[in-house]
């Protein structure tokens, strides 16, 4: 029978606070320098917000769902220390009082002509205790899904996730006027505006989680999902894949940043923007080289002739905070890697090598680099 995701949320395996996936991607993140053949990339503010430290803890809830689930996790905790205590007292006490004989003595059968009372009262008083425990586990269980499924959504916030093998495509609809645009591995949302996001996956079942902001939810093939939450405190929360997917699952991150409603209003009216002009002749030969390479087959730039859907849109590559997928840190340094050799950062991924001379890698670096 299908548990309620309460129930699996209120667990200790799964409350455990994880900071990376994988020792190889803090090596990744921790060895990148913002500079390629001499090339110093500034980082935007969106960057610069980055250093903040990532949450990634179900026992610090910064919305109204996480809270729910984490009351019902102390509620269980307390019970079940409070019985595993008690069994523990119980086994002492017997082990304490046991009878030692000097010598073989025959089995007491008393008990079988007199029953002992005081011993079936207190096995019958302990079973019915049991029995209320675990009944009121259940109903707080019930209540808490309940309290779960009616967050008021109100004028909220809709975003479509999709999973794919290993990254996460983001479209943010039309909404109060606004244009609807794509990105990909974060979500951006308002503090104390709720968020309906609508989950599917393109090829594998995967799993959102942001535990410091709601419970599980699968992303399955052919079926659309919902998740709605509410960010009441800002910060940057991670949200790993949650569902083993394939080679690079641990390498499949996706960053929630929450931040005051101005400034996720001029994030989102930057995004509909299309890509700026090359500035220089440097970036106009990126450009160029971008378009007519492999690249545009497979990704979107809008304002250029690249209108690819196989990988995640560029438009505004720099805002965001990693790259693929949160296995290197988004720089100068980390793009040329990643262009010259994806398969050394993220064995088995779907991207292509593209092959490109050391002058033309340099100047697609310098255009994409522009994308802001």
């Amino acid at each position: 029978m299908k548990r309620s995701c309460a129930f699996f949320l209120a667990r200790p395996g799964l409350l455990r606070p994880r900071r990376t996936h994988c020792a190889r991607h803090r090596r990744a993140i921790a060895s990148t320098v913002p500079v390629v053949s001499g090339v110093s990339v500034t980082m935007p503010a969106a960057l610069a917000r980055a250093a903040i430290p990532l949450e990634h803890n179900a026992l610090a809830p910064a919305g109204i769902q996480a809270e729910h689930i984490v009351r019902l996790w102390h509620l269980t905790l307390v019970v079940c220390g409070i019985v595993f205590a008690a069994v523990l007292v119980g086994v002492l006490f017997a082990l304490l009082r046991r009878r030692t004989a000097q010598r073989p003595q025959p089995p007491d059968l008393s008990g079988n002509v007199k029953p002992e009372r005081r011993t079936q009262r207190a096995v019958i008083g302990v079973s019915v205790l049991s029995v209320v425990l675990l009944v009121g586990l259940v109903v707080a269980d019930v209540l808490t899904d309940r309290a779960l499924s009616k967050l008021p959504v109100a004028d909220a916030l809709h975003i479509q996730l999709t999973g794919w093998q290993w990254w996460w495509q983001a479209r943010y609809p039309a909404d109060h006027g606004r244009p609807a645009f794509a990105t990909a591995n974060e979500l951006h949302v308002p503090v104390g505006r709720p968020v309906v996001v609508a989950l599917g996956a393109g090829d594998v079942i995967h799993s959102f989680w942001v535990p410091s902001l709601h419970g599980k939810k699968d992303l399955l093939p052919g079926i659309t999902s919902t998740i709605e939450f509410r960010a009441d405190r800002a910060g940057v929360y991670d949200g790993p894949c949650a569902e083993f997917c394939g080679a690079e699952h641990a390498l499949m991150a996706l960053r929630v940043v929450a931040e005051p409603a101005d400034r996720y209003a001029a994030w989102a009216a930057a995004q509909t923007a299309t890509a700026a002009a090359p500035a220089d002749a440097v970036a106009a030969h990126g450009m160029q080289v971008f378009e007519s390479s492999a690249c545009a087959s497979c990704h979107t730039v809008r304002g250029t002739h690249a209108v690819g859907l196989l990988g995640p849109d560029l438009t505004h590559l720099m805002t965001r905070q990693t790259l693929a997928a949160g296995a290197l840190a988004n720089n100068a340094a980390n793009l040329s890697r990643w262009i010259r050799d994806p398969n050394s950062v993220k064995p088995g991924t779907t991207m292509p090598a593209v092959r490109l001379s050391t002058p033309d890698l340099q100047a697609l670096v310098v255009w994409l680099t522009t994308l802001k």
